[in-house]
């Protein structure tokens, strides 16, 4: 497909809140104009989300240069081989910085196994219970592992007040359901777009409005019509524009319900 086949970026009235992306995996030297350009598509504000010791102090950083810019704190399935008492306190110090708005990006990643399971779940139940600890949500990964995802969430609800979102939901019917019994919310980006994703189409006709966040992954999963490009959070209006359209809802309806979901779960107590 030539560039000018490719439809313009639409843009709507209400904003949008992306609500998980990785800037630091952008340029940074194109940091303010990566942030202009998602502000001109209708980004109102962006959550830039931490996976590994090395950019905790990044997104922190990344946050503190633009009012728009928000972040998490948290170590992600794939870096559980380095987590320890140590790390731990550095996601605590950390998760008190003013822009942090939740512990993540935490959770159980079976499919690529790049770390022991049994490191992945202690990672996983230990920032849970420091989420609790601080009154913080979770932003939470899984992939493959639905029953150890489910069974670690049960025991850890007792205590995890503020919930948290499981983002990118490629996961079962089943799993989503539970989550959305227990009060999580579901994260949705570009693959709800693309041609062999029906699993996730159908987990979003089952989901109520109340309970979707939208979001980017950037850099990854691209959505149609820009598949194939390096992601980027302009591109969120095409995913609201598919959710509303699996939802048979205008797109100014499902935004309005969206950016107060994401109010509620990410900056109510700041």
């Amino acid at each position: 497909m030539t560039k000018k086949n490719i439809r313009p970026i639409p843009r709507f009235a209400t904003p949008i809140i992306e609500t998980h992306c990785h800037l630091d995996y952008l340029m940074e030297s194109q940091f303010d104009s990566d942030v202009d350009a998602a502000v001109s598509a209708g980004i109102e504000r962006l959550i830039t989300i931490a996976v590994s010791r090395e950019n905790l102090s990044v997104v922190r950083g990344l946050a503190e240069r633009s009012s728009r810019v928000w972040c998490t704190q948290g170590i992600h399935p794939h870096e559980a081989g380095s987590w320890s008492a140590a790390l731990l306190d550095e996601v605590r110090q950390g998760a008190s910085h003013d822009k942090v708005v939740a512990i993540g990006e935490i959770g159980l990643d079976y499919y690529y196994d790049h770390a022991d399971r049994v490191a992945q779940r202690d990672a996983f139940e230990s920032q849970l219970a420091l989420a609790a600890e601080l009154n913080l949500p979770v932003v939470i990964h899984t992939r493959d592992a639905d029953n150890d995802t489910r069974s670690i969430l049960e025991n850890a609800l007792p205590v995890l007040s503020k919930r948290g979102v499981i983002h990118s939901f490629t996961s079962s019917p089943a799993l989503a359901q539970f989550c959305l019994d227990e009060g999580f919310s579901l994260g949705f980006n570009g693959i709800c777009t693309f041609k062999n994703a029906e699993n996730v189409r159908d987990v979003i006709r089952m989901t109520p409005l109340n309970r979707i966040l939208l979001e980017t992954d950037t850099p990854y999963l691209t959505p149609e019509p820009y598949r194939g490009r390096v992601n980027h959070p302009k591109f969120l209006p095409f995913i609201a524009e598919k959710i509303a359209e699996l939802k048979n809802i205008e797109v100014e309806v499902l935004l309005t319900t969206v950016k107060a979901n994401s109010e509620e779960l990410f900056f109510t107590a700041l």
